[in-house]
């Protein structure tokens, strides 16, 4: 395989895994973040396909700790533009070690745990949606484009709070999608953009882009050699 396929191939492979939903970057908080927010921009996809214009943004605040429990207060923007439109109806993550109960307030104020997240997600662990059902997808409530809706959430451990907890895998639920086509549900999934306060936490990198570059560049180190090789005349 000459150089020009070898890349043509590595760029295939990139193609393949970015059309599928992306992990978001980990952050790590514990007692000295009290204080502390972090920022979470979201895109948006729906069977795979990014939505230009869908987005959204929240930022979470880490507000206490207290018996077995982790609090936050939230905030979540719908900045979808672009002549699109949409509700932003539920935000969820992962939370490791794991939890044992979540509850909510504000414009988000019911959870669900250990649940399916739509568009090929699969599943997560706890989910904060803007109406009431059994699963994560949240048909109703939440926050429309141009607007910001604000609460607060607790994550709850069995046998009290532990020393630090990690939060990852961001994502948002998009319902009322207008302006995008035959799309009218979509999901986004985030990654950390900011820190304040006094240290923000400890973002973790994502594992996959890493991956994925390191591929990349092995394959184009194999082309590269490979040429070489064919450079180097034959011993009589």
């Amino acid at each position: 395989m000459n150089l020009r396929a070898t890349l043509a191939c590595a760029t295939a492979i990139a193609g393949l895994a970015l059309s599928s939903p992306a992990l978001a970057d980990a952050i790590t908080l514990d007692s000295s973040n009290i204080g502390d927010s972090f920022t979470v921009n979201y895109d948006g996809f729906a069977d795979g396909n990014p939505i230009d214009g869908l987005t959204g943004t929240a930022t979470f605040t880490l507000t206490g700790i207290s018996g077995s429990s982790y609090m936050f207060d939230y905030s979540v923007s719908n900045t979808s533009s672009m002549g699109v439109d949409s509700r932003i109806s539920s935000f969820a993550f992962d939370v490791d070690p794991s939890i044992t109960g979540a509850s909510s307030t504000g414009d988000f104020p019911f959870t669900v745990l250990d649940s399916n997240y739509p568009n090929g997600i699969g599943n997560v662990d706890v989910c904060f949606k803007g109406g009431s059902s059994n699963s994560c997808a949240g048909n109703s409530g939440g926050v429309t484009a141009g607007n910001t809706g604000s609460g607060s959430l607790s994550l709850d451990f069995a046998g009290g709070s532990p020393n630090a907890i990690t939060l990852d895998d961001f994502f948002v639920r998009y319902q009322s999608i207008t302006g995008a086509g035959n799309v009218t549900s979509a999901s986004g999934s985030g990654t950390i953009s900011s820190t304040g306060g006094s240290t923000g936490g400890t973002p973790v990198p994502e594992p996959g882009m890493l991956g994925l570059l390191g591929l990349g560049l092995a394959g184009l180190a194999f082309a590269r050699g490979r040429a070489r090789r064919k450079m180097v005349p034959a011993a009589a």
